[in-house]
């Protein structure tokens, strides 16, 4: 059976998350402070500034998190036969196949969270019971040509992103159209659409100027559902940023050649997206 390592992204955030990870590898998180500048521990653990929901610190911490969790958990499971991440967490995914070190790897998730971030004008919002070939043909016959599909979660969970007004206008045809909930995600941009152009350009230089290997084990890529190639990664990364997160897709590849699942980390977000996966898929 395949072995699948599953690292979790932005939103699986929460104060205290690796309170019993950061004293098991003091140079690991020696190494993130200095990357970053900060204690990243007291961000995760008592946040006193109130930073780890804002995307320039979200993303380094939980990408930290992540990478204590894997190396807290190698020496009973070993390293997975696939790794795979949802959006962020894919950075984390690279980093165990070794594409790069723990230190290059915060390096470029820092730079991209600020590259991120600074696309603000937009936002998210999780879409609930509309399947998404519905959820696209009732935006485009609506008219939001500024909305679109960020992420593919599961069958019955859809994240959107666009322009702040346009999202608030969407909510009610949407629950009109079939949906349970429409729910605002905490982020700060439309993350994952055409809109974080601006992000992927200044991110370019950041990630091109970094050495990156060849994975030693299959990562399956957010952008195409299909496993990263020996060779341009760099340019799969950069259109991770502005174009869908398939993970629905990708979960289900898995699923079908048979695998067993493992979250890294201090979350269950994706567990729980998977558990609705296999449900949905069983009662298709």
């Amino acid at each position: 059976m395949t072995r699948v390592l599953m690292f979790p992204g932005q939103g699986s955030q929460f104060v205290g998350m690796g309170r019993e990870l950061f004293a098991r590898f003091p140079e690991l998180e020696q190494e993130a402070d200095d990357v970053l500048g900060y204690s990243v521990r007291e961000l995760c653990l008592t946040d006193p500034e109130g930073r780890l929901g804002r995307t320039e610190y979200t993303q380094p911490a939980v990408y930290t998190v992540n990478a204590l969790g894997h190396r807290a958990a190698l020496a009973e499971h070993g390293l997975p036969d696939v790794a795979i991440g949802h959006s962020l967490g894919e950075y984390n995914a690279l980093e165990a196949a070794g594409v790069f070190g723990f230190g290059d790897g915060l390096r470029l998730v820092a730079a991209r969270a600020r590259a991120m971030a600074r696309v603000a004008d937009g936002g998210m919002a999780a879409v609930v019971g509309l399947g998404d070939a519905v959820l696209r043909l009732v935006l485009r016959r609506e008219g939001f040509a500024d909305v679109a599909a960020a992420n593919f979660n599961t069958w019955d969970q859809t994240v959107i992103a666009g322009p702040v007004a346009d999202l608030d206008r969407a909510a009610p045809v949407l629950l009109a159209a079939g949906a349970r909930t429409v729910r605002r995600l905490d982020v700060s941009g439309p993350f994952h659409t055409r809109h974080m152009a601006p992000a992927v350009a200044e991110f370019a230089p950041v990630l091109r100027a970094v050495a990156l290997g060849a994975p030693r084990f299959p990562v399956i890529s957010n952008r195409h559902a299909r496993p990263y190639p020996d060779a341009g990664i760099d340019g799969v990364l950069l259109e991770q940023i502005d174009h869908p997160v398939l993970w629905r897709q990708t979960v289900e590849g898995l699923l079908g050649e048979g695998a067993a699942f493992r979250e890294a980390g201090d979350s269950t977000v994706l567990t729980r997206m998977l558990r609705a996966t296999r449900r949905e898929l069983a009662a298709a």
